[in-house]
């Protein structure tokens, strides 16, 4: 394409008007150049580029060297060179530059994406419109999304001429449908059967499970990340020389369906001769460790490529945690002298040890330093660690007040082993005043919150709530100073007022007014694991009404209907989730007792233990589990434990399937006859197992979390009356169990949850619930 521009240029010289032809050997002095046609281009940049001046002495030859060196600074469209007398004449027109690309008709690529793909082929705004690259748009566009297993995309690039030499780009995008991975083949395999090999690759062709599961798409990147992936597998036991001959993607005529054939050379098994290293290890670090990190390379074994990236990688993270930030190890094989057999040499070079001099953060307008400081598990003056650092930058994205935590270690000038721990935050607003509506078991809820997490700035948390159901009216405060001791020890306190009518709980008909407050330290253990103790003053007052069951009036017979209790608390809880909503990996456990005291009018005791269990599992689906046990005693002159305390089950946050809080022992007239509303009970078990799958149509599941469950779980009694008829005390044949799917949506109201589900072994007497809904809470 340039030559037939250059050969344009070339022939405008020689077919220039007759009065300015003259033959090869002809030549005249240059007194004046004149150039015309310029509007964004300088003439002093010509003057640079051209390779004569004024007083030369030239000829056509020298011409044709003048329009290449212009045609060679690829902003003009058109150049035309003459004389007049002794002057040379350059008229020149200039390439217009894009004013503005409009993208239209694109999803499954972000129009961001899309202008980095044509940035890199020259094509963004500001920049000269080259015809020759407008014309390969449209294909270059199309491979992208060929890229993608997008083979019907069908790009249509126009171009718009605009005032003062502008253009404008518009492109018509028909992105298509995603061709269907219909069958992959593997050739060559003998020491794996082909059920074995395609487990380890992440494409896969779509069966009827693959609803459930969200399946990777075919894209170039994918299936080279597949081949990597049939390499590591190989290569992890011990086929050292095994390779990748191929892979053959084929296209159906519709272009709706992909094959894919992956030939393969497997070879022989290799195992290791000897190991050596190289390089020395420094001070503060042990051969131990070392040795540690290379114990799965050891002489007769087979080679491993996994085992080696763990040594290495692991023999880095050591250096750098020991302050050699910049340290190197590689692991390299050469073939022994024994046939199948490779000696492993580790070479590290562990760099020169760094100190971090100051940590100084950027970003936090409204938060005080002193939050952020009291965070950092790096410490000033200490050798640079990159796990302290990376725990440092966790622990400030678990404050909540961040949308981002990044870090930089910054070299101190003049100072070869200091640099500087640069921290910037992103603030959010972690406060809000806001009302709320909702809709649950307890029909609609409506209520009045003000929370801060971050008060003024000082890491505290306050919240003021008012919140009304037809269940329960409840005033409440609470403030937590998370560092009331500088060794991270925080003091919470609070006070409510709480109204309870029992017989919109589904339970027996009662109601109480209870007004307390309470105190609470936090004592932090380590990283996810913590201690709370607390102390609550608590004064309850129960009112029955003509409703009321035989058990409560028995209860207000003895203990009366106005009770003052002192409590004292303490809970464990070790939290490894790896997020706070939705998690997919890690455990939750947590375990709480408190217990009122003498001189409480009421003496009884409760504990708890609860259990959260997430996992990846196979089809991309993530298996849980979770389990609640609590017991509920008296003690000392109480004869019987509060029935305001006692377990409930059944409901979309406890066993779906079944009306909320319906399971369990019955209340009962103290006219003798029989009342389905449910007393509670002294001992709760219940839990559950999920699968939890992604929903295919969905491009972004974050806000959804979609599962297929088996529920569990039942209250008993510790102790049941002779006059109870519907009362059992702890017995795990009377679980009651469900099967169904349920989902969770967050939205702008909060979480909106229902469940579809069926009750396997209910009795005569159980109330069941095939669906049910609620908005403002997520199970």
């Amino acid at each position: 394409m340039k030559m037939s521009y250059l050969f344009k240029y070339i022939l405008i010289i020689f077919l220039y008007p007759s009065s300015l032809l003259f033959a090869e050997d002809d030549s005249w002095v240059v007194e004046d150049i004149r150039i015309s046609g310029l509007q964004r281009v300088s003439a002093g940049s010509i003057f640079s580029e051209i390779p004569i001046t004024i007083g030369d002495e030239i000829n056509a030859n020298d011409l044709v060297e003048v329009a290449k060196s212009i045609f060679a600074t690829g902003q003009f469209d058109d150049i035309q060179l003459g004389r007049d007398q002794s002057a040379l004449l350059i008229n020149l027109k200039e390439r217009p530059t894009i004013d503005e690309i409009l993208i239209e008709g694109n999803k499954a690529i972000k129009t961001e994406n899309l202008l980095d793909g044509l940035k890199k082929s020259g094509v963004y705004e500001g920049t000269l419109f080259k015809r020759s690259v407008f014309e390969n748009l449209s294909s270059e566009l199309e491979r992208q999304y060929i890229s993608q297993g997008r083979y019907g995309a069908d790009v249509k690039v126009s171009s718009e001429d605009l005032e003062r030499n502008r253009v404008k780009l518009s492109i018509d995008i028909d992105e298509g449908s995603t061709a269907k991975l219909k069958a992959l083949n593997i050739v060559g395999n003998k020491k794996f059967n082909d059920e074995e090999l395609l487990k380890v690759l992440k494409l896969k062709p779509r069966t009827w499970l693959s609803f459930f599961s969200k399946r990777t798409p075919y894209s170039r990147e994918n299936l080279k990340g597949d081949l990597e992936n049939l390499e590591s597998f190989y290569k992890n036991r011990g086929y050292l020389k095994f390779n990748v001959d191929s892979s053959i993607v084929s296209i159906s005529k519709d272009k709706k369906n992909i094959f894919i054939t992956i030939n393969i050379s497997e070879d022989e098994v290799y195992y290791v001769n000897k190991v050596s290293y190289a390089g020395d290890i420094p001070d503060g670090v042990s051969e131990e460790s070392i040795n540690f990190l290379t114990q799965y390379i050891v002489p007769e074994s087979f080679f491993s490529q996994e085992a080696l990236t763990y040594a290495e990688e692991g023999i880095t993270e050591l250096l750098s945690n020991q302050g050699y930030s910049s340290a190197e190890v590689s692991a390299t094989t050469k073939d022994s002298d024994k046939k199948n057999n490779v000696d492993v040499t580790v070479f590290i070079d562990s760099g020169q040890r760094t100190y971090v001099r100051k940590i100084n953060f950027s970003g936090n307008e409204r938060t005080h330093d002193v939050v952020l400081r009291r965070e950092m598990r790096q410490m000033e003056g200490s050798w640079a660690s990159d796990i302290l650092l990376e725990r440092s930058k966790l622990r400030l994205d678990r404050l909540g007040f961040f949308k981002d935590v990044e870090y930089e270690m910054v070299p101190v000038p003049g100072e070869r082993d200091k640099v500087d721990a640069e921290f910037s935050v992103e603030e959010e607003f972690s406060g809000s005043i806001a009302g709320s509506l909702g809709y649950g078991a307890y029909g609609f809820s409506l209520g009045l919150n003000y929370s801060e997490k971050n008060a003024f700035g000082t890491g505290n948390s306050v919240s003021v709530g008012i919140n009304s159901s037809d269940y329960q009216t409840n005033l409440s405060f609470n403030f937590f100073d998370p560092y009331f001791t500088v060794d991270g020890i925080g003091l919470g306190y609070g006070a409510y007022y709480t109204s309870s009518d029992y017989g919109n709980f589904n339970a027996s008909s009662y109601s109480t007014d209870s007004i307390g407050a309470s105190t609470q330290l936090v004592l932090p253990i380590n990283e996810i694991e913590q201690l709370s103790l607390s102390l609550g003053l608590d004064q309850t007052e129960i009112k029955a009404n003509i409703y009321s069951s035989r058990q409560l009036l028995d209860y207000l017979a003895v203990e009366g209907d106005s009770q003052e209790a002192i409590t004292i608390g303490a809970t464990w809880a070790r939290n490894s989730l790896n997020r706070g909503l939705f998690p997919t990996a890690g455990t939750l456990n947590m375990i709480s007792s408190s217990v009122a005291i003498p001189p409480s009018d009421v003496t009884y005791g409760k504990l708890v233990h609860k259990f959260r269990y997430y996992t990846p599992a196979p089809l991309d689906f993530i298996f849980s589990a979770r389990s609640e046990i609590g017991a509920l005693f008296s003690y000392g002159d109480t004869k019987n434990s509060p029935p305001y305390q006692n377990f409930y089950a059944g409901g979309l946050n406890s066993v779906r399937g079944f009306k909320q809080n319906t399971l369990g022992p019955r209340s009962y007239y103290s006219s003798g006859l029989y009342q389905n509303n449910s007393s509670g009970g002294a001992y709760l078990l219940e839990g559950g197992f999920d699968m939890i799958f992604s929903l295919p149509f969905l491009e972004d599941s974050r806000s959804v979390r979609s599962s297929m469950f088996l529920d569990y779980g039942n209250v008993f009694s510790d102790g049941c009356k002779i006059y109870e008829i519907r009362c059992s005390e702890f017995d795990l044949s009377e679980l009651r169990y469900s099967i169904g799917v349920g989902f969770t949506w967050i939205t702008a109201l909060g979480p909106m949850s229902f469940a579809i589900s069926s009750a396997l072994n209910n009795d005569a007497f159980d109330e069941t619930e095939t669906f049910q809904f609620e908005i403002g809470n997520q199970f």
